[in-house]
């Protein structure tokens, strides 16, 4: 490993342990919306963001949007959500 590329991971976890004991603020903070529906879904199933994502056919970053709140699902998305929520077991059978 380069280097200065080391120096910087290591300063990456000292600013990590500063941040966890309180000492350092984050540069950014995000909130997922525990009583989002994706959420809701997401968490009957038991999967991770990636897996759910993949198997939702869509990328991590746009679940991640939807969990956060900064986009909503649309179209077959929304249907195909109403039906992992419905009917948790039927989605993991198709995978």
């Amino acid at each position: 490993m380069n280097k200065e590329l080391f120096e910087e991971l290591k300063q990456s976890l000292r600013e990590a342990n500063q941040i966890k004991r309180g000492q350092l603020k984050p540069s950014r903070v995000f909130h997922v919306d525990a009583e989002s529906a994706v959420v809701r879904v997401r968490g009957k199933l038991g999967l991770s963001q990636s897996k759910f994502a993949s198997l939702l056919g869509i990328s991590q970053d746009t679940l991640q949007n939807w969990e956060q709140g900064r986009r909503e699902p649309t179209g077959p998305a929304k249907v195909l959500l109403k039906i992992a929520s419905k009917h948790p077991r039927v989605l993991l059978e198709v995978a």
